[in-house]
């Protein structure tokens, strides 16, 4: 089962992707489908959030 993609989930998941952590782990870390995280990434999800800016 999926997790719900909230604000908080979405910070996170930008400030990992900053670190360079790879987006499959993070995925599975938050048991998102990658194609999420790729969309975090690319400011697709997310946009809303103040403070995050597209990679």
């Amino acid at each position: 089962m999926a997790s719900k993609l909230t604000d908080d989930t979405i910070r996170k998941v930008w400030e990992m992707l900053r670190k360079g952590d790879h987006q499959h782990d993070i995925a599975a870390r938050f048991g998102l489908n990658q194609g999420r995280v790729s969309e975090i990434n690319t400011g697709k999800r997310g946009g809303h959030i103040t403070g995050l800016s597209a990679a």
